[in-house]
């Protein structure tokens, strides 16, 4: 047994996508996507430098 036959078979390549075509929709739509995913990371961005929301731990009630 050599060592080409043993072990597991690769698997073939896929074939690259070729260009395609987009319309002014999908053109405004991706555009629009983009925008968003800008807005998300600068939220993200802007409360990641504050603290933590919760407290944590057992909260405990005035009465005893």
């Amino acid at each position: 047994m050599s060592g080409r036959q043993g072990g597991k078979a690769k698997p073939l390549k896929a074939k690259k996508k070729g260009p395609k075509d987009l319309d002014e929709d999908d053109v405004a739509h991706q555009q629009k996507m983009r925008d968003e995913k800008k807005k998300l990371a600068e939220a993200a961005k802007k409360a990641g430098g504050k603290g933590p929301l919760t407290s944590g731990g057992i909260k405990k009630s005035g009465k005893k």
